[in-house]
């Protein structure tokens, strides 16, 4: 029998087990590892080549910096928690090829019936289906036989709306239903006998069990691992130190503070403001100029008037 349930405070004993068999992570123990992390994201980000834009001019460099440090932050979250889950002895952190089908079924299941009634019911992973979900990570505690799966996000600030939030549940909580079958089938015959869903929030706002919702700075019961919340929190510090110095180069150079050639185009933007006036001599006297009026017209047909 396969138990599939959301990762509440009421039933985290039952997935992913008490906090006395929590593996303890020693301060500094990843740096050389986060360090590198860190420093490849931060690369991407200063190399990325901004597009030309009309309205943003010469500060779409920065724009596109600080956009680009979001989407790589994201990213860099995800590879510090793999890195920090293969740290348990007893857990497999699965991140590639992670597309699991969201069979009908299991939709229709979960929309009919409260989540409790559910205890059981596993789906055909080779099942046909149009929909997928592909979580961030899958972790499966091999002595348990329990697997997470994961969506990690940088913030939830954009899951506002309840409607949003719910619909992103309900489709893990379908794909979480193949998971045994999927595991069984794709990964050398893994068994588990229960499969918990949890959105993990970045920015560790206050959490919410009930929706599967928990805080980055909950991780430690999340996957016991003692010291991963703080090990995480190393890592975006090292991460914000260089993105910091990116943005700040990239600001000064925008502003014309920071390069020869952003000055030189700043002086030339104030050159075409302000021309100068005109030399004596390049042009004929105002008294000799042929001046038009008129209404305005195809260039042809203008109204001359001698003045």
């Amino acid at each position: 029998m396969t138990t599939v349930t959301k990762l509440t405070s009421a039933n985290h004993a039952a997935v992913a087990g008490g906090r006395e068999n929590a593996v303890r992570i020693r301060p500094g123990a990843l740096a050389a590892q986060f360090e590198s992390l860190a420093e490849a994201a931060a690369a991407t980000i200063a190399e990325s080549e901004p597009v030309c834009d009309e309205v943003l001019g010469r500060f779409v460099g920065l724009a596109s910096r600080i956009r680009s440090t979001s989407f790589h932050e994201g990213r860099l979250l995800e590879q510090g928690l793999l890195a920090i889950a293969s740290a348990h002895p007893d857990l497999l952190v699965l991140s590639q090829g992670l597309r699991l089908p969201i069979v009908p079924a299991a939709l229709e299941a979960l929309k009919a019936n409260d989540w409790k009634t559910l205890e059981g019911l596993s789906f055909d992973a080779g099942a046909r289906s149009r929909q997928c979900y592909t979580p961030d990570l899958i972790i499966v505690n091999r002595r348990k036989r329990t697997a997470l799966v994961i969506d990690l996000k940088r913030s939830l600030a954009s899951y506002g709306d309840t409607n949003r939030m719910d619909a992103l549940t309900l489709k893990m909580m379908a794909a979480a239903l193949v998971v045994p079958d999927w595991l069984y089938k794709e990964h050398k015959r893994i068994a588990v006998d229960a499969v918990g869903i949890a959105i993990i929030d970045g920015a560790s706002r206050p959490s919410a069990h009930d929706k599967g919702v928990w805080a980055l700075s909950e991780i430690d019961a999340l996957l016991e691992i003692e010291g991963a919340a703080a090990a995480m929190s190393d890592l975006r510090d090292r991460f914000a130190v260089r993105v910091r110095k990116i943005l700040a180069e990239t600001a000064r150079e925008a502003l014309g503070l920071g390069s020869a050639s952003m000055q030189a185009d700043a002086v030339q933007a104030e050159t075409d403001e302000h021309p100068d006036p005109v030399g004596e001599g390049m042009e004929e006297p105002a008294a000799r100029r042929v001046i038009t009026f008129g209404l305005a017209a195809r260039p042809q047909r203008a109204l001359r008037v001698a003045h």
